[in-house]
């Protein structure tokens, strides 16, 4: 019998000496949570056994347990990485298609080739769908989908208003509007330019130039005529009625310097392609026409802007409303797991909204390679919902967590252990020399 118990010790302190081995080799291993041999002794006895006198039966590995606490965090430079901040785990599901999930809380996420994020195993990292508000539509695990960020935004769309803040020189010299050369500096006061697109979403400078009108400086001295170009090309304004464009428009101004008037009283562009200017032949749109809006404020019907004040010109807003085909130039992702995508066109688009679950057990949950785990009976239903709200914890992106593995704790285990398979170890030598003093008996 004290073999049996002796080998049982043996077996115990080799059990703890494996478990201890491993969380040292792992570490590094981001989002892994170390183990815990937990042992109970071994008693057995009969019914009319003496219980006073009956001697265990050695030692038993019931668990190795895994520690489910907080790992430390290690920041990085990819917006990819992520960590969780309490409770939490991430779900991966292996294919597109697959509903068999598995969850992590190793967060070294990265793109593939079809702009999946991934993690290095090639799993999908599972999102819940988000509306343009970026408020998630669903929480369910059974919605989660994939997350994928695309590489452009939307298509092109071509530029239909330009609005116009301003001020113009009140002391502006007179020039003569029949002189005007976008070539020449001298028969104008004073430019500006912004950047339009067509409908492929090619870019094109429009150009604004003012002449401050000498034709009437007695009764009309706060007169300003405003010409556009396209990409240099001269662009005739609509003017509305029936005798058709006009090269200019004009704005009026009072002896305050504010704004009082312009004619015609919308200003937009003449057809922009070969039915009329001639600016744009690229194959886009030729009957694309822009709107030049100075600011009529929508809700008083009052002209507010420009003004004409004593001082120097000075644009204070130039906005205009078209898009070029936008590639990806960065991913944000919030605490509450929020993904949105920027693009080089200047917007930006909610894409997806990362999805987090939780386990009323966490140590019933089936461990399986790469720092994954599975639900199983003892682990219940895996829970999903988003970060920072109810018990689940917050998304820290470009940050890992790391293995919450105390080193010197597990060298210190390790000695123990040693000292403990050694002790078993002489146990059994001592058991084999006193059986070897009995069998020497003759």
């Amino acid at each position: 019998m004290s073999f049996n118990i002796a080998l049982s010790g043996v077996a115990a302190a080799q059990k703890d000496l494996d478990v201890t081995a491993n969380n040292i080799a792992n570490v590094n291993t981001v989002g892994f949570k170390e183990s815990r041999a937990e042992f109970g002794d071994v008693y057995a006895a009969s019914l009319l056994a003496g219980s006073r006198t009956k001697v265990g039966d050695g030692v038993l590995t019931q668990e190795v347990a895994q520690q489910f606490h907080q790992g430390s965090l290690q920041f990085t430079n990819s917006a990819l990485d992520l960590a969780i901040t309490g409770t939490g785990y991430f779900a991966l599901a292996s294919d597109l298609n697959s509903n068999d999930y598995t969850y992590t809380r190793a967060g070294q996420f990265k793109l593939n080739d079809d702009n999946f994020i991934v993690n290095s195993s090639g799993d999908h990292l599972m999102g819940f769908p988000v509306n343009d508000d970026g408020t998630s539509s669903s929480t369910a695990l059974s919605t989660t989908e994939p997350t994928r960020i695309p590489d452009s935004s939307g298509s092109p769309k071509q530029t239909e208003n330009v609005d116009i803040k301003m001020n113009l020189p009140g002391g502006g010299e007179y020039k003569t509007v029949a002189n005007f050369d976008p070539t020449d500096q001298d028969t104008y006061n004073n430019s500006t330019s912004v950047t339009v697109y067509d409908s492929l979403g090619e870019s094109h400078v429009m150009t604004y130039y003012f002449v401050r009108d000498d034709a009437d400086t007695v009764n009309n001295p706060n007169d300003w005529r405003m010409f556009a170009a396209v990409d240099g090309t001269l662009v005739n304004i609509d003017s509305g009625q029936t005798g058709g464009p006009v090269t200019s428009a004009l704005l009026q101004f009072n002896s305050s310097g504010d704004f009082i008037a312009q004619s015609p009283a919308s200003i937009v562009t003449e057809e922009l392609g070969s039915g009329g200017a001639n600016a744009i032949t690229n194959g886009s749109d030729g009957t694309q026409t822009i709107a030049i809006n100075f600011n009529l404020n929508p809700t008083s019907q009052t002209l507010d802007e420009p003004t004409q004040y004593a001082s120097g010109f000075e644009v204070t807003a130039l906005e205009q409303d078209g898009l070029a085909v936008g590639r990806l130039v960065g991913i944000d992702i919030d605490a509450d797991g929020l993904i949105r995508a920027s693009f080089s066109n200047g917007t930006s688009e909610p894409i997806s909204r990362v999805a987090l679950v939780r386990f009323s057990n966490d140590q019933g949950l089936t461990q399986v390679s790469n720092t994954k785990w599975k639900e199983s009976i003892a682990s219940g239903e895996a829970l999903a919902g988003e970060a920072t709200t109810g018990t689940f914890g917050e998304i820290n992106s470009s940050a890992l967590e790391q293995a919450n593995v105390n080193l010197t704790t597990e060298l210190i285990d390790m000695i123990i252990a040693q000292r403990n398979f050694q002790a078993n170890s002489r146990a059994l030598e001592v058991n084999n020399s006193l059986n070897q003093t009995i069998l020497n008996i003759r």
